[in-house]
């Protein structure tokens, strides 16, 4: 966990024109009943599924 977040996945920012991998992936997570949002990594040119705060810890008690 970084600054409070964890990172459940990272995807290339350079992916197939019209697929939303990350997007695809987070949605997962939510209907599983995790919080999971898509952020841009500048750093690293990377999508990031990220859960903020304790909600892993909480999804998985």
């Amino acid at each position: 966990m970084v600054n409070g977040r964890t990172v459940l996945e990272r995807f290339p920012a350079g992916g197939p024109r019209g697929s939303w991998p990350a997007e695809e992936f987070a949605h997962a997570r939510r209907m599983e009943g995790l919080p999971a949002e898509v952020v841009m990594d500048l750093a690293t040119d990377a999508f990031l599924v990220i859960v903020r705060g304790e909600a892993v810890a909480d999804a998985a008690a």
